[in-house]
């Protein structure tokens, strides 16, 4: 049974036309940045050219050069690296924190789902990105507390969503049948309910890349995310508006807002290929 659904899944998936864009696309801006420091290594320091300030794309510079004379297309090679690592680890940490509490909430109920619901309604209260901001006006700007404050962002999410899927499970036959034989409360949880409710969080975890790498590309243009020299899209977009360039020069706005555009473009539609298949309904 399980063989099937997997066949019919993969078939599914392939099937999906979102799914298969998204899949693509996200390979290979992977791909892209993984291979950045192999095909080019990049110095901050010493990747500057004074003379060739504000050229536009030509043969040279496909992307033109920034104030300082840098090569954009290097910026946003390295700037993609930035954004997909910041997306990467704060939905990884806002994933673990927020299931491991979705979990104990929904399965031990009571004053701990209270407790842990309260703190839900705290961190939605606020808008993500002002939560943010604070967040990073007390740790400081860079990349790490970015991270740390998308991460936050990311918690009540995964906590509803495991929540619910507790819920929905706990009370269920299997469930029932390995209790009554005598199973601890988290091996219940771990050994058969979270995995039960991992195609739901699969799907949120990948369409959560997406919004964390806008967030924190947010937080860079507001000078709140990696410092220089440290490139970054967000960073990018911000030095262009702050030297003036958006007018003048608008392949310093213009190429980081693409690529922002593109990887939040390509989770999204990867996150729906992977809703579509792994929904017990379409691939039944």
């Amino acid at each position: 049974m399980s063989e099937r659904f997997e066949q019919k899944a993969f078939q599914q998936f392939w099937q999906s036309t979102s799914g298969t864009i998204g899949l693509i696309l996200t390979v290979a801006i992977v791909l892209i940045a993984l291979l950045a420091p192999i095909l080019h290594p990049y110095d901050p320091a010493l990747d500057r050219d004074y003379l060739a300030r504000l050229k536009p794309p030509n043969v040279e510079h496909w992307f033109g050069t920034d104030g300082l004379g840098r090569d954009i297309l290097v910026l946003v090679w390295y700037g993609m690296r930035t954004s997909l690592f910041i997306g990467l680890v704060s939905v990884g940490l806002g994933m673990v924190v927020g299931v491991l509490l979705g979990l104990v909430a929904g399965y031990f109920r009571g004053w701990l789902d209270t407790l842990i619901g309260w703190l839900t309604d705290i961190l939605l209260s606020f808008p993500s990105i002002l939560l943010a901001i604070a967040i990073v006006t007390v740790t400081g700007p860079s990349v790490q507390s970015v991270m740390i404050a998308v991460g936050v962002i990311q918690i009540p999410i995964f906590i509803r969503l495991t929540r619910s899927m507790v819920l929905s499970l706990r009370e269920q036959e299997f469930v029932q049948t390995v209790r009554a034989f005598g199973a601890t409360p988290w091996r219940i949880i771990f050994r058969h309910i979270l995995p039960a409710s991992l195609a739901p969080i699969v799907v949120q975890a990948t369409l959560s890349i997406g919004t964390a790498t806008l967030e924190a590309a947010g937080l860079g243009f507001l000078g709140l995310g990696a410092q220089p020299p440290t490139p970054e899209l967000g960073t990018m977009l911000s030095d262009a508006f702050k030297g003036g360039y958006s007018l003048s020069s608008p392949w310093t706005i213009v190429f980081p807002g693409l690529l922002i555009t593109l990887i939040v473009l390509a989770f999204n539609l990867l996150g729906d290929g992977l809703r579509d298949t792994l929904d017990p309904r379409a691939t039944c």
